[in-house]
């Protein structure tokens, strides 16, 4: 007989919260939203880069064009080796790439017999692909929301590891006690059985009586039996959410939470300082601002900027190539702008402004059941505690109806029919009192992952307080 693990509901969601499926995959998906910001915040960063071509030999016959315009044919016989050290900077607040660089380069020519070499000392350089479109400042404003979305979104799933918890620990919990009424109720009725059949025999209960209590006796053996089943299944879904390694489990029921008030104020207001879903809301108009922006940036005139400044040096002696250098620059502003294009810029210009107001058109409904599941779930909890007094005052009326009706039975003043009833109502009354204690606790965490805030503690819950690294 292997000993049984005693689990309080406090214990199964702690474990839950370490252990289960769930939490696993709650960690896996911040930790990719984690490195996904990560990334953001280094690309904002000065990146140094080293670009090599290593020594590459070509020996071939090449067409080329010479200076007459005519195409004539070129033994190449050679190996080159290139190398290019850059330092990037993207600058948010204008759109644009700004980099220095310095490269060299060198060329051995096996059919002459000679050597080149081409060195850039220094070089300045600025890109930008859009001159009416800044892409890096939308990204600074969209990518912490959608950080700070995956780590809210991870309390609420901590939240919800919680509720589910909860939902199997009474789940076990009722199987346990109905189990255990099962039994009872069948020890008794087979009692009841013994003492009927000695009173048949003495002529005081008819047969049909007798009868009537023998099959109370198979129903509550049958009734014995489906609850036992249901007890292993219960059991066997608990264990494997905490990954326990045994499923002989014994839970204890429950008590009330020490009396605390929530107001439908105090709840919005925490609700709409925590929750995911205001973040959400946020970066969903910004999303669409930033679709409409693009289009207007693109749509009609499309610009883009290349500039460079720079010193350069070529020959065939290493040593001269650092004197007498000579200038390098550019400068590029080219344009695009379509002539006629039927409609296609106009339609791609409607077409994001509608889906813009049909984002924030969403996301006002959106805010208003935001707004209304609280204010109903407060509601709702403030009677709660109603609730499980009434259920547990109905609960020790109907278990003491029975103990009397049980004894006026075997003294013989009742029926086995009003027996039965009030086993009935009995055992009916202590499920339903675990179901009203499971509805309070249930709600009690819902209250929790709605507003994201511990009102025994009187805190709001973060995520340090639930993942150490």
């Amino acid at each position: 007989m292997f000993s049984q693990q005693l689990i309080t509901l406090e214990q199964a969601i702690e474990i839950a919260q370490k252990n289960s499926p769930e939490y696993k995959a709650l960690v896996n998906q911040n930790q990719a939203s984690y490195w996904r910001y990560r990334n953001f915040k280094a690309g904002l960063l000065p990146q140094l880069r080293l670009d090599a071509t290593l020594p590459s030999y070509s020996n071939s016959i090449n067409r080329i064009t010479d200076d007459n315009g005519d195409d004539i044919f070129v033994e190449t016989n050679q190996s080159r080796l290139q190398g290019v050290l850059s330092l990037n900077q993207n600058l948010a607040f204008t759109g644009g790439t700004l980099s220095f660089s310095s490269q060299f380069e060198r060329v051995d020519l096996f059919a002459s017999d000679a050597t080149r070499f081409s060195v850039i000392p220094f070089s300045i350089n600025y890109s930008q692909n859009s001159l009416l479109y800044n892409e890096f400042k939308w990204q600074k404003k969209i990518e912490p929301l959608i950080y700070e979305e995956a780590k809210r979104d991870l309390i609420e799933g901590m939240e919800d590891i919680s509720i589910n918890t909860t939902r199997r620990y009474f789940a076990l919990l009722k199987a346990q006690v109905q189990k255990r009424i099962a039994k009872s109720n069948f020890s008794n009725q087979d009692t009841l059985f013994q003492i009927s059949k000695g009173r048949f025999k003495m002529g005081k209960i008819a047969e049909n009586d007798l009868l009537q209590i023998e099959l109370s006796v198979l129903n509550a053996e049958n009734e014995l039996i489906t609850n036992e089943i249901r007890f292993k299944r219960s059991s066997q879904n608990l264990s494997r959410y905490l990954i326990l390694d045994t499923e002989n489990i014994l839970l204890n029921t429950p008590k009330e939470l020490s009396t605390f008030t929530v107001t439908v104020e105090k709840a919005l207001e925490e609700a709409k300082s925590n929750r995911k879903a205001v973040i959400e809301f946020r970066r969903r108009r910004l999303q669409a601002e930033q679709d409409v922006a693009e289009v207007n940036g693109n749509n009609k005139l499309q610009m883009s900027f290349r500039a460079n400044f720079g010193i350069s040096q070529q020959g065939e002696v290493f040593t001269d190539l650092f004197q007498d250098y000579n200038q390098q620059q550019n400068l590029v502003l080219s344009l695009g702008i379509p002539i006629l294009d039927w409609g296609v810029s106009k339609s791609r210009k409607k077409l994001v402004e509608a889906n813009k107001d049909l984002v924030n058109t969403n996301v006002k409904q959106d805010e208003q059941e935001f707004e209304q599941e609280i204010y109903l779930h407060t509601l709702n909890w403030q009677n709660q505690r109603n609730f499980l007094k009434t259920a547990e005052k109905a609960q020790e009326i109907a278990i003491r109806r029975y103990e009397i009706t049980k004894k006026r039975f075997i003294l013989g003043k009742i029926t086995i029919t009003d027996l039965n009833l009030a086993l009935q109502e009995k055992d009916r009354s202590i499920l339903s009192y675990l179901n009203s204690l499971e509805k309070f606790w249930t709600d009690y965490y819902t209250l929790r992952r709605l507003t994201l805030y511990d009102f025994i503690k009187n805190k709001k819950i973060k995520v340090e307080d639930l993942i150490y690294d």
